[in-house]
């Protein structure tokens, strides 16, 4: 792999909207791109929205990740657990799935994961937004926490981004990506941080390291003025 290439990747959470657009970002300039589902019905949609390859396997209950995961350079995770699943409790796969995969990806060497977290996790200080999110989700936010903690321990190179309020927007490109603690609040399209989950991997200054993301309002003294670059086109 070169410095800008990415020639397989693997998203996880491939059914969302956020999973979706990351394919439909993926498909020109990524070689190959898998796709991660737990249901077989939906492979069909998956390669229509630009998966070259897709794999069944349930991140609560997988039977075998090593296929999914031979000869990938990145993993991009946006599993994710609807609000209204939370009166059925745990495993949630934000925390569970994501820990089983970051675990099976570094058992393969995969060179890189990227996690779509949430704004709020983790212990920095937050924003009214991410006091809210702790709130209602406390439970999905403490799952998630659990996974970037896994991913932080793994010895594979990371990125954690966490969104506000999801939309789904334009692309803009004009996204504000902050420290842990910065106490950012607003919204961001899932377009925008499918953007960055795909050029994480291939951004020097994105490696090892945790981001508070939105693009309304901007915060342009919190920015961390990160050079996001996308990888290079087939």
């Amino acid at each position: 792999m070169g410095s800008n290439t990415l020639e397989t990747i693997l998203v996880a959470g491939a059914t969302g909207a956020t999973g979706r657009e990351i394919l439909r970002l993926a498909q020109t300039r990524v070689d190959t791109v898998r796709a991660l589902t737990r249901s077989p019905d939906a492979a069909p949609g998956l390669q229509t929205a630009g998966a070259d390859e897709v794999f069944v396997d349930d991140l609560l209950a997988p039977e075998d990740l090593s296929a999914a995961v031979a000869d990938v350079d990145a993993v991009l995770s946006a599993v994710g657990t609807a609000p209204t699943a939370l009166r059925s409790g745990p495993p949630f796969v934000d925390g569970a799935g994501n820990r089983t995969l970051v675990s099976a990806a570094a058992d393969a060497g995969v060179d890189s994961f990227v996690m779509e977290s949430a704004i709020g996790v983790g212990s920095e200080p937050a924003s009214p937004l991410a006091t809210a999110f702790n709130a209602f989700i406390g439970p999905i936010q403490e799952a998630k926490a659990t996974a970037e903690s896994a991913i932080r321990d793994a010895r594979i190179r990371h990125t954690i981004l966490r969104p506000g309020i999801l939309t789904n927007g334009s692309r803009t490109d004009l996204v504000t990506a902050a420290e842990p603690g910065a106490k950012l609040w607003g919204t961001i399209s899932r377009a925008d941080v499918a953007r960055l989950m795909l050029s994480a991997p291939v951004t020097p200054a994105a490696a090892d390291r945790t981001f508070e993301v939105v693009s309304m309002p901007r915060f342009p003294s919190r920015d961390a003025d990160i050079d996001w670059t996308m990888p290079d086109g087939q």
